[in-house]
Order: C-alpha cells, then sequence, then structure tokens
C-alpha cells in the first residue's frame, strides 16, 4: 500500500508527524514531518491526473467531507489522525516550523497555483494583489519571491505600511480612490 498515516497537529491546515507508512510508500518514514493539502487520494489514471490536475478528477477524495475507499468519511484537518495517499503528502523542512508552514497548505497554495499555472512567475512580471488578508499576503510574498513588481490594491488605507514595509510591495492603491485608480 502506498497510503500514509499522519498525526494532524494544527487542524484546517494539516502538518503533522508520519505514524505509519504502507508497504509501497517509498518517499515517507515514520516520524517525518509532512503536509497534506486538500486530497488526500485520487484515481491516477485520468487525463486530469495525468496531467497533474487532481482536484478535476471525478474519483478524487478531499482530505475533508469525502469517503475512502473503505467507505469511512474524511474528516482531514479536523481529526486527530487521517490517512493519504503519498503522492499527496509533502515534507516539511526540519528548520521551518508547522505552525509557520500551516498556512502555507490552504492560503499559500490557493495562491501559488494560479499564479504558476497562469505563468505569473517570471521575474520583473506587474502583479495586482487585490486585498491584504490571508491570501493576499501570500499573494505579495510568493509574487516578490518570483521577482515580480507587486502593487497591491485595498480599500484599507491603514494597510499601506504593512505591505510596502513589511511585505515588500512595490506599490499601493486605494481601490476607491479614483485618481489612484486611473490607468497609468
Amino acid at each position: 500500500m502506498n497510503l500514509i498515516g499522519v498525526r494532524n497537529i494544527y487542524r484546517h491546515e494539516i502538518v503533522g508527524i508520519v505514524t505509519e507508512v504502507g508497504s509501497k510508500v517509498s518517499k515517507f518514514k515514520v516520524g517525518d514531518r509532512v503536509g497534506v493539502g486538500c486530497l488526500v487520494d485520487s484515481c491516477h489514471s485520468c487525463q486530469n491526473c495525468v496531467d497533474n490536475l487532481e482536484n478535476y478528477c471525478p474519483q478524487l477524495t478531499l482530505t475533508d467531507g469525502s469517503k475512502y475507499s473503505d467507505g469511512t468519511s474524511t474528516h482531514g484537518g479536523f481529526s486527530d489522525s487521517m490517512v493519504s495517499d503519498e503522492h499527496f503528502v509533502f515534507h516539511i523542512p526540519d528548520e521551518l516550523p508547522l505552525d509557520a508552514a500551516a498556512p502555507l497548505l490552504c492560503a499559500g497554495i490557493t495562491v501559488y497555483s494560479p499564479l504558476r499555472h497562469f505563468e505569473l512567475d517570471k521575474p520583473g512580471m506587474n502583479i495586482g494583489v487585490v486585498g491584504l488578508g490571508g491570501l493576499g499576503h501570500m499573494a505579495v510574498k510568493f509574487a516578490k519571491a518570483f521577482g515580480a513588481n507587486v502593487t497591491v490594491i485595498s480599500t484599507s488605507p491603514n494597510k499601506e505600511k504593512e505591505a510596502i514595509e513589511h511585505l515588500r510591495a512595490d506599490s499601493f492603491l486605494i481601490s476607491h480612490d479614483p485618481n489612484q485608480m486611473k490607468v497609468q
């Protein structure tokens, strides 16, 4: 079996410690620090799976609110432990605290995936990030790491300092200010 048992630590965003591994698992061992995204299994053979778009697999198994192949319910990050196919498990480096890694598995992948999928991950690109909540923070961080010029667009003037000084955005616009929103 290529299944992995994980003791979950941070709930919704699933990070934890491998507690057991199936006989066909090759990438993980008991004690490894890991994360699991929003899927725990798929058919591995449809065109979507072949194209690494398992989230479109008609037989996908979500981490929460789905059924495992044996008929038991998945409870994902809301359970103390879970089982996942090793394809959907990621190593968490020892130097990265699990509580810091956890948001990467929800807000992080929500913005990282489209940036990469739509090839917005090239240095020198101009990226606009609308809103500076959890997703916006991650989007700014990833876009800056890709070498993009980032403009944060927000309704909250008080977020400018955070965007510019802490996240290193290149510019900041107030969305309800018509002069700032004019095309340059």
